[in-house]
């Protein structure tokens, strides 16, 4: 603990960037090596989710994800649930020079109400495809649209927020009830964000299949500057961690996923939030770079577009390649940006790991 003047003490935390994963005596070839993630009754070839952000997902690019073996997951309170055809907003919105004037524009184009018939739309063509489908809501939008999105057949009902409660109190309106939300309802439900112990077990004791762990929106949020919020991402995923072990115990063995959901840039960071104990990792800003992403070459999130406080920014991001070179190379860049699969399968290699469970107990180091 530090003493922050005579009044307050804090705890030493941690930024995937503060640690290192430590190699072992023992080396894996890459061909020994089993990425694959099952959650709920769903194998994925390897355990990266693509965020639900506009300037990642579409439709397209959700199936795109399904078909290179991973899960794609579209905003439900996105453009694409808004508009008919949101295309040629998506390249307006890269178009705008301005940083302001891009959040205004946001502003303006995010009022439009949410259509369910779009909800049950999009879903459908995901389907169609032949890929699992995922759709995310806020908390706040959960209630009001929850019907859209289990009757258009998702298989993964994802509720996601910069912080989320099991326990939310208000007196200006009726709060989510998510252990009772999610005891209705046939489809699993991940759910977070979260940062700490507490927190988290609260989260599982709702009955949620996965719990999100950070706070999202990554290089695209601005929450600690605006509000003075944040967790270290290696400290909390560590942390939620320990409480899917405790509730794995006071639950008779009901195990809880835990998804690292944040502060992930590199493929270096995903090799590390496993390291740390996720089960899996959201990821935004990396498949922002794809030649496919509807964000031409920009990223935001949903804090960007928040009509009375926006804790987010629209950030240039580049293109790289495309979204099978990102996940799956070969990559022509050296800096952890493409072939995020493949760098999760040498550094489990290199440490001699060949499942991504057994990646959880793997040295890390801090400095």
């Amino acid at each position: 603990m530090y003493e922050i003047g005579r009044n307050k003490r804090a705890q030493q935390g941690f930024a995937f960037d503060d640690i290192a994963i430590v190699p072992s005596r023992r080396t894996r070839g890459q061909e020994e090596v089993n990425l694959a993630w099952r959650i709920d009754a769903l194998t994925f070839d390897f355990p990266i989710i693509a965020a639900p952000m506009d300037s990642v997902m579409s439709p397209a690019t959700a199936i795109a994800m399904g078909q290179l073996g991973g899960l794609g997951v579209l905003n439900l309170e996105g453009l694409w649930t808004r508009y008919e055809d949101p295309e040629p907003l998506l390249a307006e919105i890269a178009s705008i020079a301005d940083s302001k004037q891009a959040t205004h524009r946001l502003q303006e184009l995010y009022a439009r109400p949410i259509d369910p018939g779009l909800i049950a739309k999009r879903i459908s063509e995901i389907r169609a495809a032949g890929v699992p489908a995922a759709g995310a809501l806020s908390p706040q939008n959960t209630s009001e649209y929850a019907k859209a999105v289990v009757d258009s057949g998702v298989d993964f009902f994802v509720i996601r927020g910069t912080t989320v409660s099991a326990e939310h109190v208000s007196s200006a309106a009726e709060p989510l009830n998510l252990k009772q939300f999610i005891y209705d309802l046939d489809v699993p439900v991940i759910v977070g964000g979260c940062a700490t112990y507490q927190a988290a077990l609260h989260l599982m004791r709702t009955g949620a299949a996965g719990v999100l762990v950070g706070f999202g929106g990554g290089a695209a949020h601005t929450t600690r500057d605006v509000l003075g919020i944040s967790v270290p991402m290696a400290s909390a995923v560590s942390d939620v961690a320990a409480a899917r072990r405790d509730y794995l115990d006071e639950s008779g063995g009901r195990y809880v996923h835990v998804i690292a959901d944040g502060s992930v840039g590199r493929s270096g960071d995903i090799a590390k939030a496993i390291a740390c104990g996720a089960d899996a990792v959201m990821v935004g800003s990396p498949l922002a770079r794809a030649t496919e992403a509807p964000g031409h070459g920009y990223h935001w999130g949903a804090e960007a577009w928040h009509e009375s406080l926006p804790r987010g920014e629209r950030v240039e991001v580049g293109s790289v390649g495309s979204l099978e070179q990102i996940l799956h190379g070969p990559s022509t860049v050296s800096d952890g940006t493409m072939n995020l699969v493949g760098a999760l399968r040498r550094s489990m290699a290199t440490t001699g790991y060949t499942e991504v469970k057994e990646f959880q107990r793997v040295e890390v180091i801090v400095g």
